[in-house]
């Protein structure tokens, strides 16, 4: 096991060293001035215009050639220090974060975990039994096909103005203040409902879908005909077909974590939901390099994080990559 995550690590390392790379030079290459943007806030001192120029660009640290930009960014990273925000200015960009990240966890995490086992569990009941197969399928592949953005808005459209049972923004009443009461706390669920629901229901169906295929592909194979023909009872042989129908579900939570994080991102945006992905989308409006590279690099670490902890769960779920290394020791 100690080779198979000493391989692991090397490879997200080199990862996280391209994303982040990438995530550095992407907002440098869009177009327009961060500090133009900034001046903007000062266009009653037009006689300080020119000043400020010159000290917002010298303080963003702008003024430098982009290669020595790039170095800063690395000896900064490493120190902890992601900058100060642009379209918050002074505010730094890991406080700013701070604020949004406990969101997006409150949010993914319930929404990732609840679906996949959901969508597992369906997926089998849907390839065991053909009435349920015919009745739910339909649906799942609606919910599967269905972008995240647009299961959002469907929502915000059916539960929050036509049957308006949950709020259509925000992620607590503008008349309460965050704190551990019970009152915030049911408030923030209810809030959360929307944002909740939207990401579910995407993801329930992709796993659902998924797992009713490979049932069916395992109770056609031949262990299971070998099983069948020697007695075995159909329990049994289903709970081996779900044992090996399981093992891609798991690699494709791994695969899919960039994606449904990004998903969420979009569903944010529809409900105003104050997470990561609404940030980014303000960030990118004002074009605040540092708050746009901060966010990507938590959605990067998000990403990576959540893979590394997907790939030490295998090597316990699936004994042939243990015995792959031991066969190489």
């Amino acid at each position: 096991m100690g080779k198979y995550l000493r391989k692991k690590i090397l490879i997200y390392i080199i990862t996280f060293f391209v994303a982040v790379s990438i995530d550095w030079a992407i907002p440098r290459f869009m177009p327009g001035n961060p500090v133009s943007l900034l001046l903007s806030r000062f266009s009653g001192l037009p006689e300080a215009t020119e000043k400020l120029n010159t000290y917002f660009t010298k303080a963003f640290g702008l003024d430098q050639p982009l290669w020595k930009q790039y170095v800063n960014f690395w000896i900064s990273l490493f120190k902890g220090d992601l900058g100060v925000s642009v379209f918050l200015y002074p505010k730094s960009v890991v406080d700013i974060i701070k604020g949004s990240i406990l969101y997006d966890i409150v949010l993914l995490v319930p929404a990732i975990i609840l679906s996949w086992f959901a969508g597992n569990k369906l997926g089998a009941l849907a390839a065991i039994n053909k009435k349920t197969d015919n009745s739910i399928i339909p649906f799942f592949f609606f919910l599967t096909s269905s972008p995240y953005f647009w299961m959002a808005m469907l929502m915000a459209w059916f539960l929050g103005f036509m049957i308006p049972i949950f709020p259509l923004s925000g992620a607590y009443s503008y008349t309460m203040t965050p704190s551990f009461t019970l009152e915030f706390i049911l408030d923030f669920l209810y809030h959360l409902a929307l944002p909740f629901l939207s990401l579910f229901l995407v993801m329930m169906g992709g796993w659902a879908i998924g797992m009713r295929n490979m049932i069916i592909y395992e109770m056609g194979s031949n262990y299971s005909k070998y099983m069948e023909a020697l007695g075995a009872s159909d329990k049994l042989i289903r709970r081996y077909a779900f044992r090996n129908a399981i093992l891609p579900q798991v690699t494709g939570l791994a695969l899919q974590l960039g994606t449904i994080i990004l998903g969420s991102l979009t569903t944010q945006s529809v409900f105003s939901y104050p997470g990561l992905g609404f940030l980014l989308l303000q960030a990118i409006q004002n074009q605040d390099y540092f708050l746009i590279q901060g966010i990507f690099l938590v959605i990067v670490i998000m990403v990576l994080a959540g893979n590394f902890i997907v790939d030490v769960i295998y090597v316990f779920i699936d004994p042939r990559i243990r015995y792959s290394y031991v066969e190489e020791v």
